[in-house]
């Protein structure tokens, strides 16, 4: 779908639904496709297959997908459910239902976006305040820690048995988007400690997935964290601080090793709000947004044609590095 397709959409043909309504759906589809956002994380995929698995146990034809990079981070391929996962090139055009999960824009669905044209149905499974609704039918948990806790969420609706294989899905999305539960609210540990008592490992899915990098990701962040900048005038005079991963500094490193340096630039103490540019291939930036607690950065980056939750966002750009920090300051006021 292109944005003219997603904003074309009048308000008749969206509407939002409730868990009753989305696991009526998913429990009669004849066919689905599982479309997880660009460049995943343990929430998009982790949502993705445990929906497919379950959806699979029932005898519903189902692929799980994601538009970019080729291959599935090394970090969450160990979660049960990857035979589920095809190329992008291999998804279906035309399927009975297509469920897009931790998505909060079309656009996140990278070159998958035009299959949501041709589908009998969509359903869109998200927690971000930012979400554009840009499904026919769209399930928005804001106050949900994660995507994961609204797929667990609708398993007990449906009855679902949540095993270890499932637990391990889930438990990979809650303890990534919480940070490794430093952002939580009340009912994320309860939740965390049923997935554990299906017999899981959190340890090692922790570890995995936050605290194993290669030795060539130390070089890099030496190279990076070199570049930082401390704008202290920034944000109303709570300060900016930025670092910027340029093509050159990347070599062969996986993504997920580009998209942790966020999570220690945004330790700087002088500053509410972090962001690390991140050069691609083509030229384009792709920014990650952090605060500690004062600034909404889902607000800014939504500005700035992205979006996310109030403390974690991003967008891309195609300008220069130099031309988005100046936007960036200036929109952070």
């Amino acid at each position: 779908m292109t944005h003219t397709q997603e904003t074309s959409l009048s308000d008749l043909d969206r509407h939002e639904v409730f868990l009753p309504q989305a696991v009526a759906v998913l429990e009669n589809a004849t066919s689905v496709t599982i479309l997880c956002h660009v460049q995943p994380d343990a929430d998009t995929i982790g949502s993705g297959l445990a929906l497919a698995l379950v959806l699979e146990r029932k005898g519903i034809p189902v692929q799980v997908a994601f538009g970019a990079p080729d291959e599935l981070p090394e970090s969450m391929r160990e979660l049960p459910g990857t035979h589920l996962l095809v190329p992008a090139d291999q998804v279906r055009r035309n399927v009975d239902l297509l469920v897009t999960v931790d998505c909060g824009s079309a656009g996140r669905l990278g070159k998958l976006a035009d299959r949501l044209a041709n589908a009998g149905d969509t359903l869109v499974i998200d927690h971000h305040r930012s979400n554009t609704r840009f499904g026919r039918m769209n399930l928005i948990d804001e106050s949900a820690e994660s995507t994961t806790a609204v797929v667990a969420q609708m398993f007990d609706l449906w009855g679902v048995d949540i095993d270890a294989d499932l637990a391990h899905c889930l438990y990979a999305g809650l303890v990534t988007d919480t940070g490794s539960f430093r952002w939580v609210q009340p009912g994320t540990h309860t939740l965390a400690e049923r997935l554990l008592a299906t017999g899981i490992d959190g340890a090692r899915i922790a570890r995995r997935l936050l605290d194993t990098h290669p030795f060539g990701w130390l070089p890099m962040l030496s190279s990076v964290l070199g570049s930082a900048t401390l704008v202290p005038d920034a944000a109303g005079g709570r300060g900016l601080v930025y670092a910027v991963i340029r093509r050159a500094y990347i070599g062969d490193l996986r993504s997920e090793e580009i998209e942790s340096v966020i999570d220690i630039v945004r330790t700087t103490s002088e500053a509410e709000v972090a962001a690390v540019l991140k050069e691609a291939v083509d030229g384009t930036w792709s920014v990650s947004l952090r605060s500690k607690s004062d600034v909404d950065v889902s607000v800014v980056a939504g500005y700035l044609g992205g979006g996310g939750h109030r403390f974690a966002a991003g967008y891309t750009a195609e300008c220069s590095a130099d031309e988005i920090v100046t936007s960036l300051v200036e929109s952070l006021g």
